[in-house]
């Protein structure tokens, strides 16, 4: 496409190849070249980013995926952002389909809520718009002034699912938690499959404990209220490990939005395997993969770990041949081709409900 007669340029936002594999996908699928722009390291850290085309009066799409190295990638998107408004473009999207800081949601003791901040940092640096993908938590998108689009990568996993894993009618679908309950029974109804939970040693990241609520600490001989007596609260007790559901001579498959540290994956597959699963798949949206998690599911009892290319992963693949890759470059380009023609997006959510 022209950009002169489309109105409209696609950018990435850091110029590793690794990172610009999906904006390269994109702009594929959607007929039109990748921006003229440079992003490098000066040789003190410092971000600097030199646009090299005109880009006035026209719609910018800046995609950035979010590569090991956070900050930098979140510096480069704040800066080209800057610079795109400064050059005068009319609106300035930002196509990010892992949203960094997205499980720095919630106040936890003297802790901060980053994402907001973030939230707030793009406003100010120009962006108008962004198009994601599964925010770990659907309120984070209450955190900005300006439109968000939490885009769905359930429907190409559940079709992976349907098309890639054999006999897969003998499934089930489980949660490796009840916090992930509701994301699987989503797709056990979808594709008609049983539910199972594993249920027990819950995880530490998410418990009302870390909440802000046991702040300030408890201090000796505090002076109490005359007649003020509150109600203890009861310890919470980890009961017994357990799965809820069979799953004896079944598939497992395991869903989940995020697989970074895979711990928690790993010791679910080993109680998958106890209670009689033969075969055990992880599926997410966006495979992190941090530290040695390619080593831990090579050794581990997890046949294969689908994940999409929402995240740079290839260094990944190459250490642990369990890990595949569905590609979403489809429904990212045609959220940007919707929204430079002012069209309705209610296309790419259909069938899609609040749980999901």
């Amino acid at each position: 496409m022209n950009a002169a007669r489309t109105g409209y340029r696609v950018f990435s936002a850091n110029s590793t190849a690794a990172c610009t594999e999906l904006a390269k996908r994109i702009t594929e699928r959607l007929g039109a070249e990748l921006g003229k722009s440079v992003v490098y390291q000066e040789t003190n850290g410092e971000t600097r980013v030199e646009i090299k085309e005109s880009v006035r009066g026209q719609d910018i799409f800046i995609i950035q995926t979010i590569p090991r190295d956070v900050n930098t990638a979140v510096m480069e998107l704040l800066i080209m952002a800057y610079a795109l408004k400064t050059s005068c473009a009319r609106n300035i999207i930002g196509v990010i389909p892992y949203f960094p800081y997205s499980k720095q949601s919630k106040m936890r003791k003297r802790g901060s809520i980053v994402c907001k901040l973030l939230a707030s940092m793009l406003a100010k640096a120009g962006l108008t718009h962004i198009i994601t993908m599964d925010l770990h938590q659907k309120e984070i998108q209450g955190f900005f002034s300006f439109p968000v689009d939490n885009l769905r990568a359930s429907p190409f996993l559940l079709q992976y699912i349907q098309e890639e894993i054999p006999n897969y009618r003998n499934a089930v679908i489980v949660a490796k938690s009840p916090d992930a309950a509701k994301r699987a029974q989503s797709y056990a109804e979808r594709l008609r499959l049983g539910l199972a939970v594993i249920h027990g040693e819950a995880q530490c990241t998410e418990l009302d404990m870390d909440d802000g609520r046991h702040s300030p600490p408890m201090v000796k001989n505090a002076t109490v209220h005359p007649g003020l007596e509150l109600p203890l609260m009861m310890a919470k007790e980890k009961p017994p490990i357990t799965v809820v559901g069979d799953v004896g001579g079944r598939i497992a498959i395991i869903v989940d939005d995020i697989i970074d540290d895979v711990e928690s994956f790993v010791a679910a597959a080993e109680i998958l395997k106890e209670r009689g699963a033969y075969k055990i798949y992880v599926m997410a949206t966006h495979g992190i993969l941090s530290a040695e998690a390619p080593r831990l599911i090579e050794e581990s009892s997890v046949d294969e770990v689908v994940v999409t290319n929402t995240v740079p992963h290839e260094v990944q693949k190459l250490q642990c041949p369990k890990i595949k890759t569905v590609d979403i470059s489809l429904i990212l380009s045609e959220a940007i081709r919707r929204i430079h023609n002012g069209e309705s997006m209610a296309y790419l959510f259909r069938n899609i409900t609040v749980d999901d």
